[in-house]
């Protein structure tokens, strides 16, 4: 039987199985990477009963790390968003919080060597190319174990991470994939407008107003909203030239969701969350279900696009973004209140994005992978690794 050793790894909201390059690359002799992780997590099952997944977007997610040849890199990382109760693996995106996990698992690792006291883990996610880095302290040149830092929407505590998407606006030309700040889908003979922006990874950001919501509202209350937004991510994969006509349908990217202006509500843990303490309401979909907070990614593209006037973001903003270094946007998400620190460019675009998360290792463990047959539905998306 083939197996494979992995380490399990709870970065912010999400759970990641990574895996070091040096075990998976001989396994590729002779079998698929997209059959070793649909036999690994048992993706056929909704409840991946047979597999380590965890049967929820988030905690469905896996990720293949090696040392960077690159001199300006640590780590290259290869990212899979696992299907639920289907055989397929999606390469086509990123993610911020299983990104934050793997810095602490380079440290860890000895991928990198520990600095006397901030180690920067230098990161490139080989799916998008997007550079990452995650700060990290160790004191005296001490790799952390255990931490208590805290995010919105987990009580789990977890070392320290400061991760930041640099040069997220790199090429601005492609910034609005479409060419406009605002476009406008047809579902069902009703017209929807967003903005469909590329930051941090490809998103289509929607008017809440469009589907007589406000944006503050609760996850079950977007869940109703499930089918138009699949729609809408489906078009806006054609406007955004991620898939063309006839293509396998896409779950991860683009990103989707709705925003509305900041207003009164009530987070999922109860908490109540005034209007004033936040600058945008935003809801995000996670493969097929409401994200219960927002993914780092999709944190990147609203800040991003909160930068582009007349955008759907800005539209709703109680506030601005100054240009200047150190501005903070704070997402209103249904977990709680989410800051995301902005440097910009000299035309006013982001630069560079930063969030405060949380990491810690669960396991370490042999995984057994049962046979499974050859008709797994291969992507057409997986980068070269």
């Amino acid at each position: 039987m083939t197996s494979l050793w992995g380490t399990w790894m709870r970065g912010g909201t999400s759970k990641c199985w990574l895996f070091n390059a040096v075990d998976v690359d001989p396994l590729l002799r002779n079998i698929d990477l997209d059959a070793v992780l649909i036999a690994a997590f048992g993706s056929e099952d909704p409840r991946q009963l047979d597999g380590v997944g965890g049967g929820t977007s988030t905690t469905s997610k896996a990720a293949i790390v090696r040392r960077s040849r690159l001199d300006y890199v640590d780590v290259d990382y290869l990212f899979a968003q696992v299907a639920i109760g289907r055989r397929a693996v999606e390469w086509g995106s990123n993610c911020g919080n299983c990104a934050t996990a793997i810095g602490l698992y380079a440290l860890q690792t000895g991928m990198v060597a520990a600095a006397p006291e901030m180690t920067v883990v230098r990161m490139r996610n080989q799916n998008t190319g997007a550079r990452l880095s995650a700060r990290i302290a160790t004191p005296g040149g001490i790799i952390p174990a255990d931490g208590d830092a805290a995010v919105p929407g987990t009580n789990a505590r977890g070392v320290p991470v400061s991760l930041t998407f640099t040069d997220v606006a790199a090429n601005p030309d492609n910034v609005l994939p479409t060419g406009s700040v605002t476009d406008v889908i047809d579902v069902g003979g009703h017209r929807y407008r967003g903005t469909f922006v590329n930051a941090g990874a490809p998103a289509a950001l929607f008017r809440a107003a469009d589907f007589d919501l406000t944006g503050v509202e609760g996850n079950d209350q977007l869940a109703e909203r499930l089918p138009v937004l699949i729609e809408l991510r489906r078009k806006a994969a054609l406007a955004m030239g991620l898939a063309k006509p006839g293509d396998p349908v896409q779950h991860a990217v683009p990103k989707v969701g709705i925003i509305g202006a900041a207003r009164d509500y009530v987070a999922t843990d109860g908490m109540f969350i005034p209007a004033e303490a936040y600058d945008v309401a935003v809801r995000m979909v996670s493969m097929l279900a409401p994200h219960p907070a927002i993914g780092l990614t999709s944190a990147v593209a609203v800040s991003t696009a909160a930068a582009v006037r007349g955008s759907v973001v800005a539209e709703q903003l109680s506030g601005h973004l100054s240009g200047h270094a150190g501005t903070t946007l704070r997402l209103g998400t249904a977990a709680g209140i989410i800051p995301a620190t902005v440097t910009t460019t000299d035309i006013g675009l982001p630069r560079d994005v930063s969030l405060h998360r949380a990491a810690r290792r669960i396991a370490r463990a042999e995984l057994f992978l049962a046979e499974s047959t050859p008709d797994y539905a291969m992507s057409a998306h997986r980068p070269n690794h």
